[in-house]
């Protein structure tokens, strides 16, 4: 299912024995554009601690009640490591969160989910999933920072990064939301990670190989309509390109440079 990120954002986290908080915002990385982590918001209950929940643990989403099912009990999440506040996730914080859970690092293997292309949430097969000792780093990125960000066409601006899609099966970010009212008054469109040819996070900009008259005349996202397969394909028709559906092993290899 593919769902936006701000609707899950007014979701709440039900744990295996109770609720324990709610979506505060998500990081994700930009090599395979996955979501690695949703920050929860827990109020007072763990004096603000920060507390990541890896997508390993999220069962499923149940839109009805707005609420997303872990399968962590509350003591597994107040005993977990916790990053320093307003600092970047290092790796050495992130090989401690998985070494506490005992989950295969997302980083030891060329796929998204490090040894295999797919989450897997299944304990027992977590114990036979061999990962690689040679690693790729990341920069993991807020999707709170980069709402916002300029998407710059061939010849010019086009928008803002609005919002993200995500696939709540594989939590991958297959679209960012564009909201193009300078180009396209009161109008919403769609732009895949795959389309990206450079990123300056320094300068809050993402470079994408359309112009700004395909993309005006491309078919309009309305964030109250449910996004089918269907919908999809007439997107990916438009533009004609093959869908990510067809082929999983995409890596972003553009160019990156400044931080955030």
């Amino acid at each position: 299912m593919l769902i936006n990120v701000k609707n899950l954002k007014s979701y709440k986290l039900k744990g295996i024995d109770q609720e324990f908080g709610s979506i505060r915002e998500f990081y994700f990385d930009d090599k395979f554009w996955t979501i690695r982590y949703l920050v929860a918001n827990t109020g007072t209950w763990l004096n603000k601690k920060p507390v990541l929940i890896s997508p390993y643990f999220l069962e499923n989403i149940n839109p009805d009640h707005g609420v997303i099912n872990v399968n962590l009990t509350r003591k597994q999440v107040e005993d977990s490591p916790s990053p320093d506040n307003d600092k970047p996730v290092s790796r050495q914080f992130e090989e401690r969160y998985y070494d506490y859970y005992g989950v295969p690092a997302y980083w030891g293997g060329p796929s998204m989910w490090g040894p295999v292309p797919n989450l897997v949430r299944d304990r027992e097969q977590w114990k036979n999933m061999k990962t690689e000792e040679k690693s790729w780093d990341t920069d993991l990125r807020s999707t709170k920072d980069v709402s916002g960000h300029v998407i710059h066409a061939t010849d010019g601006d086009i928008g803002k990064v609005d919002d993200f899609i995500v696939d709540d099966d594989t939590w991958a970010i297959r679209y960012f939301v564009v909201d193009t009212k300078k180009l396209i008054p009161g109008r919403e469109v769609l732009v895949s990670p795959q389309w990206i040819t450079d990123i300056s996070w320094e300068d809050s900009k993402v470079t994408i190989d359309l112009s700004r008259e395909v993309i005006r005349n491309a078919p309009e996202f309305d964030p109250d309509e449910f996004l089918t397969r269907e919908h999809e394909k007439r997107l990916w028709d438009y533009y004609n390109r093959q869908g990510y559906w067809t082929d999983e092993t995409y890596v972003g290899e553009y160019s990156r440079h400044g931080e955030l």
